[in-house]
């Protein structure tokens, strides 16, 4: 995962690999503010067509099937799984792309710096589980399987908040946060592979590896026509990339691992261009991403949301019985205070090791705040909890309920934590465009800077 065929042939000076790598996570921020407020209309719109005259509509076509037939095959998919299934592949494939440039040319290729939001990704991981399974001990294995749910930080949330309200706060913070959230995707991704593989097929399983081998072998030999042509990838890429998530989905293990499976075989580096993977060479990891970007952010996600998001909770009456039941409590508090106190912890226990810190201009006030906006699980926990209890069900919808509120929570608290934050870091961005030797690299990135 963490290496490319294609060698780097340009090394870069620290100032300005902490400088380009500024640029990438502002991109990263801006793209995901937009695809935020997509994700947030799309939750809102599909909370009105559950609870007024559209529901019946909405919740016959999230149960529609579509099918595909050849001759004598055919295979069926409801729309609500199509959307959990496929369209949620896109958005892992762009988190698996993001996961792999972090190993291979961002934070996480330096153990010393990723030590810090590696372990407080683990931290905001175990202790929300802990919480949650301590509020449902006594309801009984059914409800204890949703153990999963509140571990995850959606990342399109958490960025969007952040850049709306983060304008000024320290680059080193946005930059934690990016790292923490793509190890937590990394870690669910893990534990739904693992805990909720439903009849593993190994022969299915074994196609879906082998395909993911055959895409990678194309992607590392002919990056560069795939990099001249734009259009190659959907033609040569796609089809190969579909044949692998159809394996993976009848193989029993969640299908949108295919989609991380596939985009760690991308190279992030390109012959003849920089080591970080960007530039004006930049790497297949990074044309992807661009590429890709729109629609998983456009499309997928906020069409994931609006089929996974729709709870009829039943009037006031019926939101105050799921809001009280033990599985909504749960999450709620695992979300709000399990992440909170997991991520916080975690990092104060590692930075007790000597030469360990908090990344230079970060403090724990902020780090608390941060903490607080890794509480919107969203995405990736509703996902978790279709698969722990089944669309549609009863603690299906309880769950959402517990989902959506400890999201908005956090997302609160940490608005109003970092929003006062954010005034006291605005008189120093300036400081941060200051250019006095002319060299196209803002002072504060120099080595000497940097490091006083």
């Amino acid at each position: 995962m963490a290496t490319d065929l294609e060698p780097a042939s340009t090394p870069l000076s620290a100032p300005a690999r902490r400088y380009r790598e500024s640029l990438w996570i502002e991109r990263i921020l801006r793209r995901e503010t937009v695809g935020g407020f997509l994700l947030l209309a799309a939750t809102v719109l599909a909370l009105i067509a559950a609870n007024t005259g559209l529901a019946e509509g909405y919740f016959g076509l999230r149960s529609t099937y579509l099918e595909i037939s050849f001759g004598a095959f055919s295979w069926e998919i409801s729309v609500g799984k199509f959307a959990a299934d496929a369209l949620l592949a896109i958005f892992f494939f762009l988190a698996g792309l993001e996961l792999k440039r972090e190993f291979v040319a961002g934070e996480l290729r330096d153990p010393r710096k990723a030590l810090v939001p590696v372990v407080a990704a683990v931290g905001g991981v175990i202790v929300p589980a802990v919480i949650f399974l301590t509020i449902v001990r006594a309801e009984g294995p059914e409800v204890q399987r949703g153990w999963a749910i509140p571990v995850a930080t959606d990342i399109a949330f958490a960025l969007a908040v952040l850049a709306v309200v983060g304008t000024a706060l320290p680059l080193a913070l946005r930059t934690f946060l990016l790292t923490l959230a793509v190890v937590d995707d990394l870690i669910a991704i893990t534990i739904i592979a693992f805990f909720y593989t439903t009849d593993l097929q190994p022969g299915y399983l074994l196609a879906s590896l082998i395909g993911v081998a055959v895409y990678g072998l194309i992607a590392q030999r002919y990056q560069e026509f795939f990099r001249v042509r734009t259009t190659a990838a959907w033609f040569v890429l796609l089809p190969i990339g579909v044949i692998v998530w159809f394996f993976m989905f009848e193989s029993g293990v969640h299908a949108t691992v295919a989609g991380v499976l596939l985009a760690f075989t991308v190279p992030v580096r390109a012959r003849g261009g920089d080591d970080d993977g960007l530039g004006e060479r930049m790497g297949l990891a990074e044309i992807f991403e661009h590429r890709y970007r729109p629609l998983s952010a456009g499309i997928a996600v906020p069409v994931f949301a609006f089929f996974s998001a729709g709870v009829a909770v039943g009037g006031w009456d019926g939101l105050v019985d799921a809001v009280t039941s033990p599985l909504a409590l749960a999450i709620i508090v695992a979300l709000v205070v399990g992440k909170t106190v997991g991520i916080t912890v975690a990092t104060w226990l590692i930075t007790r090791i000597p030469g360990v810190s908090l990344p230079r201009g970060v403090t724990w006030i902020d780090l608390v705040g941060l903490a607080l906006l890794a509480g919107m699980g969203f995405t990736v926990s509703l996902l978790i909890n279709e698969l722990s209890f089944g669309q549609g069900t009863p603690l299906d919808d309880v769950g959402k309920v517990g989902i959506l509120l400890g999201s908005l929570l956090a997302a609160v608290l940490a608005v109003i934590l970092l929003g006062s934050r954010n005034r006291r870091y605005k008189r120093l961005v300036a400081e941060e465009t200051v250019d006095l030797d002319g060299d196209g690299i803002p002072d504060v990135y120099n080595e000497d800077r940097a490091n006083a």
